[in-house]
Parts: structure tokens; C-alpha cells; sequence
């Protein structure tokens, strides 16, 4: 899955991916290939925080494939085109929060779809079942719980990225970070 418009030619693969986004677009196919070296810097890391925030593989390939296009579409209202990973971060996390929230409305007008979770009893054969038992409680967190861990241990951004993304303070991520690690000792030990 590509951003780039058909036809045009696609950039060599490089891992500098925020150095190019610093240099902001310079012209007419610059966009373009800005958007497609942050899709391959950023796209797998995005997903897989998708992934977790929402169990489902499909869902999460559309979070992101969205968040990339807004990218796309608002590149020139991007005011420093270095910030465009924190921007990703926190589009995914938004769009992530609205698939959240519809599910949530389906569930309560009877109309829900049951999407197979990723940590469904055939991968649980597949990854152990100590991975499951964590991935099952930390789906039962909180949704800001979820958050700062999902962005600390999975993406491992540093405290101050977490409340930057989240629009939080600090020591909101910190005390956050605690009560959820608490939550899941008290879950998974529980569970044992």
C-alpha cells in the first residue's frame, strides 16, 4: 500500500524519514515523495500501535492509511513538516479513539460486528499464552491507561513525547504509566 499518485516515481528507501520531513516539500513532487518517505519511516510503527489500541488488523490498516492521507491532503497547512511523525502519532491515536467510540455505539444499539481480536484463542496457540493473558488486560484498561502504554513500551517514545501526543502534562503520563502497571499486575497476577 502506497500514498504516492500513480506515475510518479518513488523515492529510494532510506531510514531518514524525519530528516526529510525537516526539509519540508520543495516543489511540485516534493509532497509526494515527503509523504511516501514518512509512510515507509513511520506506516509499520503506526500499525502495530493501531493494532494494539484496537485488536483488529483491518481496522487498524484503515486508521493509518487515513491518518496518512490527512497528511497528504493538508501538507501545505503543515506548519513545521519536521513534526510530521508527532502529527501521524497523534492522528492514528484520534482515529483510533472514533473507531473506539463507534464500536462502543453499536454495541449499545445491538448492532455490533464482532471483530476477531488479535490476541483470539488461535494466535494465543501461536504467541503463549502469557503474551494473551497481557494483551487481554490490557485491552480491559482505561483508554488513556492504553494510550501512554501502547506509546511508552510499544512505540517507546520518552514521557515528554507521550504528553505532547496526548495533550497531557508530564506528570500526567508518569502517574498514568503507574496506575496502568499496577492495573496489570493486579490483572495478570490475578488471573494466575
Amino acid at each position: 500500500m502506497t500514498v504516492r499518485r500513480a506515475g510518479t516515481p518513488g523515492p529510494q528507501a532510506t531510514a531518514a524519514a524525519p530528516q526529510a520531513a525537516a526539509a519540508g516539500p520543495q516543489g511540485p513532487g516534493a509532497s509526494d515523495q515527503l509523504v511516501d518517505e514518512l509512510y515507509r519511516g513511520y506506516a509499520l510503527r503506526l500499525t502495530r500501535m493501531a493494532l494494539l489500541l484496537l485488536g483488529d488488523k483491518p481496522s487498524a490498516e484503515d486508521v493509518v492509511q487515513e491518518a496518512f492521507l490527512g497528511l497528504f491532503r493538508g501538507l501545505g497547512r503543515l506548519s513545521d513538516p519536521g513534526r510530521a511523525g508527532a502529527y501521524l502519532r497523534v492522528s492514528v491515536l484520534n482515529g483510533c479513539r472514533s473507531v473506539l467510540r463507534a464500536r462502543k455505539r453499536a454495541r449499545l444499539r445491538g448492532t455490533a460486528t464482532d471483530y476477531p481480536a488479535v490476541w483470539s484463542a488461535e494466535s494465543a496457540a501461536l504467541e503463549g499464552e502469557e503474551r494473551r493473558e497481557v494483551l487481554q488486560a490490557i485491552a480491559r484498561l482505561p483508554r488513556r491507561q492504553r494510550e501512554v502504554l501502547v506509546l511508552r513500551y510499544f512505540l517507546g517514545l520518552s514521557d515528554s513525547e507521550i504528553a505532547a501526543d496526548l495533550g497531557v502534562s508530564r506528570g500526567t503520563v508518569v502517574s498514568t504509566a503507574s496506575r496502568a502497571l499496577a492495573a496489570l499486575a493486579t490483572k495478570v497476577g490475578g488471573q494466575a
